[in-house]
């Protein structure tokens, strides 16, 4: 009688052991299956991606391919093309080939689109211009009205170029009139001569300021915001990487990338 007692209090407690164990490994009732179309974005995009880009993006387009490569390792974003928007724009015009087009401006892109090269695009980003002095402001200019002094080496953006058609926006409407030393085809140029010293100020956008930390000086403007730089973005027709293209644009304007730019100095769009 012993003997049979434990003989099925053996079993009990092998079955109760077993049906643990199948409890275990059996899947939670509300896991899902793991789904066969479960393949990533990322593991879609491959091959090389060209950008244009203006030349007040640098920082946030270079980091922004570095994100966007993390996210999609078999994509190669190509040394980024940065400039004038004019510049670049004009250049896409006359044949140059490129997957994706940022500019600083509308006007630009509104060229290459109706070249038929591009869509109306999208805006991304905003900008202001700002004063940009040595540091410490050693000239002591406080407003528009101060570089006009004869005594001053001020440069500016040509007049095709974003910041050169937003200084001049600023300028007529304080009623300043200025003779630039020199008038530079992209924004980085301008903000190079007074970093070197070979300007006093210069007229770049507050992005530009922001990014060269301790080696100039911005002041801001009082009305900036009359001349603001609306910054669109689109993926280019006849693109060999359509795909990779109109992804880098999203990743843009999702909340990853406008978190860069915002980071970085840039406004809401």
């Amino acid at each position: 009688m012993t003997r049979t007692i434990r003989a099925s209090a053996l079993v009990a407690l092998t079955a109760v052991g077993l049906a643990a164990l199948v409890g275990c490994s059996a899947p939670a009732p509300d896991a899902a299956p793991a789904s066969p179309a479960a393949t990533t974005e990322a593991d879609a995009l491959s091959g090389e991606l060209t950008i244009f880009a203006a030349a007040s993006l640098t920082a946030a387009f270079d980091e922004l391919a570095a994100e966007f490569e993390a996210q999609h390792p078999d994509v190669d974003v190509l040394p980024i093309s940065y400039d004038g928007s004019s510049v670049l724009a004009t250049q896409l015009i006359e044949g140059a080939t490129a997957d994706v087009f940022a500019s600083a401006d509308e006007k630009n892109l509104a060229k290459v689109t109706e070249a038929g090269l591009a869509g109306s695009g999208e805006a991304f980003a905003t900008n202001v211009l700002q004063i940009a002095v040595a540091p410490g402001d050693p000239t002591r200019v406080e407003t528009l009205a101060d570089l006009a002094d004869p005594a001053l080496t001020v440069v500016v953006c040509a007049a095709e170029v974003p910041c050169g058609s937003a200084s001049r926006t600023l300028l007529d409407a304080a009623g300043v009139t200025l003779t630039p030393a020199s008038e530079e085809q992209n924004v980085t140029a301008v903000l190079s001569k007074v970093k070197s010293g070979e300007a006093d100020a210069g007229l770049v956008y507050a992005t530009d300021v922001k990014a060269a930390g301790d080696a100039v000086t911005g002041i801001e403007i009082d009305g900036a915001d009359a001349a603001t730089n609306i910054y669109p973005i689109a993926a280019l027709k006849g693109t060999k990487n359509p795909e990779a293209a109109k992804a880098f644009v999203a990743f843009v304007l999702s909340d990853a990338g406008q978190k860069v730019l915002t980071t970085l100095g840039f406004g809401a769009p």
